[in-house]
């Protein structure tokens, strides 16, 4: 099948495999169990590839907890930073396990919650990340328990524990360390439970990464403690596996060229604006033809960065904008009314499948 018109993201099955055998070493080499986090990742036309490599899926809110139990199937974890009574009633029906992010919404909700496994969000007071937007022990942080008293007066009502406190995080050194930490000062919280998960934000599919010792580190704290651990990737899972396709549809210059192409960052790949960090274009780092690749919505620094290619640029020419899943298909969005990017993917055997596209009946239901 030909691939859609663009802007589209494309998701590459041949090379989600390689983040999904990974995940399938480390579940047999450490016993932990891989749950996706939807808040990074919700394409569920690849769900059918992935459910054989991952045990499940994480959640944010009731409605990613139900596309987890709807299309992806397995275990269905929900945790949401402020669940109302109404949420933990429907969440009932699609999660066996609902983690609180309080005591005090979980002594307000573990009865509505009976017959699930429920657990509690614990901030160790550190983490491991590189920006403050995203540092869940920042300070006055919100995510999870900090007393160790009202851990204790909660441990009767929970089997497990949730410590998410990690972002991007490819070294297995800092990781190791505060493992050990959080062994250290809850190992007696931990022994009276059945699980813990050690969250998502660890970047154990970056080549070169120690996964040997990684696996025998998960499989001793498990043992150490009696608990089943759980992982929850998101960009780990999906890293590399996706761009967005656009076509330059102009070139200014106003002291360097300018390409304009049919995507936006701040529609179509918000996260790199918000942390203000470039996209990623392959190979465009040598060359000697300088350009600003922006985006056609009316916002000024609506820019993916500024590269150097090895041939010149012209109206029409195609641009593939890297690691386009985690973070950005997910936030998207109709700044400007600009076209919605379709979503294609490529299965293993090399077909492009054009899985969803989006026209301006999407756009006027959006609002109304």
């Amino acid at each position: 099948m030909k691939p859609p018109a663009t802007p589209y993201y494309l998701i590459d099955e041949r090379k989600l495999l390689r983040n999904l055998r990974i995940i399938e070493r480390v579940r047999d080499e450490s016993g932990a169990r891989l749950v996706l986090a939807l808040k990074c990742f919700a394409s569920w036309a690849v769900f059918d590839l992935m459910r054989r490599y991952m045990d499940g899926t994480t959640s944010s809110s009731l409605f990613e907890a139900r596309l987890g139990h709807e299309e992806f199937g397995k275990e269905t974890h929900a945790y949401c930073v402020g669940f109302s009574r109404n949420d933990i009633r429907k969440v009932k029906k699609f999660a066996d396990t609902i983690i609180f992010n309080s005591v005090s919404q979980l002594m307000r909700f573990h009865r509505d919650a009976r017959g699930k496994k429920i657990g509690l969000r614990i901030n160790p007071g550190f983490s491991y990340s590189h920006f403050d937007l995203a540092d869940p022990a920042r300070r006055y942080s919100r995510l999870g328990v900090t007393s160790l008293q009202e851990m204790r007066d909660a441990a009767p009502f929970i089997s497990g524990v949730m410590f998410h406190f990690n972002c991007e995080n490819g070294d297995f050194a800092a990781f190791s360390s505060h493992l050990d930490r959080i062994g250290d000062r809850y190992g007696r919280l931990l022994e009276r439970l059945e699980w813990i998960s050690l969250g998502g934000g660890l970047y154990f599919t970056k080549d070169g990464y120690p996964l040997k010792a990684f696996c025998r580190k998960l499989k001793e704290f498990g043992d150490r403690f009696g608990v089943r651990i759980y992982l929850e990737p998101g960009e780990a899972a999906i890293t590399r596996s996706a761009e967005l396709v656009t076509t330059v549809v102009d070139i200014v210059y106003n002291e360097i060229d300018v390409a304009i192409v049919d995507a936006s960052v701040e529609a179509h790949m918000p996260d790199l604006l918000i942390y203000r960090t470039p996209a990623k274009i392959d190979d465009a780092d040598k060359g000697a033809h300088r350009y600003m690749i922006a985006g056609r919505s009316c916002l000024a620094g609506d820019v993916f960065g500024t590269y150097r290619f090895a041939s010149r640029l012209a109206v029409g020419s195609t641009l593939r904008i890297a690691d386009a899943a985690g973070y950005s298909m997910v936030k998207k969005n109709w700044f400007n009314g600009l076209a919605m990017p379709a979503i294609a993917v490529r299965r293993p055997g090399g077909r492009i499948e054009t899985v969803r596209t989006f026209t301006y009946a999407d756009f006027k239901n959006n609002l109304s």
